[in-house]
């Protein structure tokens, strides 16, 4: 740290590396600062995943613990743009970790070769200010939910089949994924693998991840008391914002 030595102060190598984000209004040096000391958690490390986490890295958030138990695929390259074909057979948490320290080796890297479930959710989320849910598993995503719902532990939920994309935006203390969805569907849900999906339009759901993780983490994100979900059709182009208000009844805020 050649101009500054100490946590509380960025290096000349920090503030050329984040020069770009610095120089933006509200983002000085204390908000740099908030994303060098944050923990955020990715779960699920494929095309949402890995596109928000390589943001995340990029921006210089501290540590990244990330959560997926599969493994790179062919049929993963035309959307999963961090993995490259050196990587098929590979842990994805494994083969992410190490194209995010190549982006950036100043931040801390936990890849976890796991399937997040009800009984391991306390042990992989501990300790997260953020947590970014991109699996296409709705069990995954009210699991997910309730812990930090229940923690006051902000959270942004993706999904994207077809070509249609949703992020769900969860504040502390703010409506959560269940008051608007509130329970998973019920039978076998589709996914990618049987409707398909755009390669584009999970970088543009993952980046939208990322973008709200860093602003909440940056100290950035307004503080509305509504939830925001965000609905795009890749096909027609066309945007929604849908406010939606908290559940009296949900259970994920009395756990």
């Amino acid at each position: 740290m050649s101009r500054r030595d100490g946590e509380d102060l960025l290096s000349d190598s920090e503030i050329e590396r984040y020069s770009r984000q610095l120089l933006l209004p509200g983002m000085g040096e204390a908000s740099q600062l908030r994303l060098r000391r944050a923990t955020a958690v990715v779960v699920g490390c494929g095309g949402l995943g890995g596109q928000a986490a390589l943001y995340l890295a990029g921006a210089g958030v501290g540590r990244l613990r990330l959560v997926d138990p599969d493994r790179v695929a062919l049929d993963n390259l035309h959307r999963q743009v961090a993995f490259r074909g050196a990587d098929l057979g590979r842990p994805k948490v494994v083969a992410l970790a190490d194209a995010l320290f190549a982006r950036n080796p100043l931040i801390e890297i936990e890849p976890v070769d796991l399937t997040l479930g009800e009984e391991s959710v306390g042990e992989l989320l501990a300790s997260a200010d953020m947590v970014l849910e991109c699996t296409d598993d709705p069990l995954s995503k009210f699991t997910v939910n309730d812990w930090c719902a229940s923690r006051q532990i902000p959270l942004v939920v993706g999904g994207a089949i077809g070509f249609s994309g949703q992020v769900v935006v969860v504040r502390p203390g703010a409506p959560c994924y269940r008051c608007l969805f509130h329970s998973p569907p019920e039978g076998a849900t589709r996914t990618c693998r049987e409707a398909g999906v755009m390669g584009p339009l999970v970088g543009v759901v993952g980046s939208l991840q990322a973008l709200e993780a860093i602003k909440a983490l940056a100290g950035l994100a307004d503080g509305g008391r509504r939830g925001r979900l965000v609905d795009f059709d890749g096909l027609s182009g066309r945007w929604r914002t849908i406010a939606f208000d908290r559940d009296q009844g949900c259970p994920a805020h009395s756990m």
